[in-house]
């Protein structure tokens, strides 16, 4: 017992030898860590550059008021948001590369300016997402809002999934709300809010300039965050995204049929049509079940892609 209690204590005292050693180590050569005066030199930090706002800018069109202090540090705020969240921002650019050419001739066809393809990007990063109230797809319909201007909607079609007809119903939205307002900037707005809470704070304030309104944040940051995508999409070097030709997203090529009786099978239809299921519901994401009941006179057009779409663009 005497010898291991011994051997014990000469063990503790070489521990603690060990670690005396390695503090003076890191003591004496501090000088590796640090420069001789202690302070940071610029490789040992990320440099962080705040970006140059455009001597003008307009949205639809309509100018806007740089002069003023609160819509340039408003734009400023989400420019250096956007620009700085870069793996977000990255994939929106490279999805805009499928999705803006399907989207641009419709807006074109419907008379809306072409600016209003970034409120698709400011509404759901381009993708088919529900909102926790319920809002779905590309342009974030509501039900009631989606039946009213002409979707479809029921437990077997959901065409606030259809790109191109949700955009359609988005274009009458648009055109109905410029008619009201008679101002591009206000259409912006009014998607966002609501027609109906934007003529509140229209009438509370007696002003019916988007730039010179006191608005709730997410409306008040909107229309800048749409602008913010402007300005980086369009020259998307100049803050940072290099991105080659190849990475971008290929839009998607697809032949068309039209189905005008029931299929009990989607899974069947795609096979026999050279597909599978997973790929034929990333065509159709607006069939919402495995088969579609068709009422007599009614039909639908389905999407069936080419064969090597799935891998030929990115080889």
């Amino acid at each position: 017992m005497g010898n291991k209690r011994i051997i014990r204590v000469l063990s503790g005292f070489g521990l603690a030898a060990i670690v005396f050693v390695i503090i003076g180590l890191i003591q004496d050569n501090a000088s590796l860590f640090e420069t001789k005066d202690n302070t940071v030199t610029e490789q040992d930090i990320q440099r962080v550059k705040s970006f140059e706002l455009p001597d003008s800018l307009y949205f639809a069109g309509e100018r806007v008021p740089l002069e003023n202090f609160d819509t340039r540090e408003s734009l400023d705020r989400e420019l250096n948001s956007n620009a700085y969240f870069h793996s977000s921002t990255l994939l929106l650019i490279k999805r805009s590369h499928r999705y803006f050419p399907v989207i641009e001739p419709i807006l074109e066809e419907n008379g809306i300016p072409d600016d209003f393809k970034y409120l698709a990007v400011a509404e759901s990063n381009l993708s088919n997402v529900i909102s926790p109230a319920g809002a779905t797809g590309f342009w974030q319909f509501m039900n009631s809002t989606a039946k009213e201007f002409g979707l479809e909607l029921n437990d077997q079609v959901d065409e606030r999934y259809h790109l191109e007809k949700s955009t359609g119903a988005a274009c009458r939205f648009f055109m109905k709300s410029y008619e009201k307002y008679g101002n591009w900037t206000m259409v912006a707005a009014s998607y966002n809010r609501g027609s109906n809470g934007v003529d509140k704070l229209i009438n509370i304030q007696e002003e019916d300039n988007y730039y010179n309104l006191l608005l709730p944040d997410e409306t008040s940051r909107y229309l800048f965050r749409i602008l913010a995508f402007k300005t980086i999409f369009n020259n998307p070097e100049k803050y940072g995204f290099e991105i080659p030709e190849k990475h971008l997203y290929p839009p998607l090529e697809y032949t068309t049929v039209i189905i005008d009786s029931t299929v009990n099978s989607f899974a069947e239809f795609a096979l026999s049509h050279g597909t599978n299921y997973k790929i034929f519901k990333a065509f159709n994401p607006w069939l919402r079940q495995p088969y579609l009941n068709i009422s007599p006179g009614k039909s639908y057009e389905i999407k069936i892609p080419v064969k090597g779409t799935r891998t030929k663009a990115y080889k």
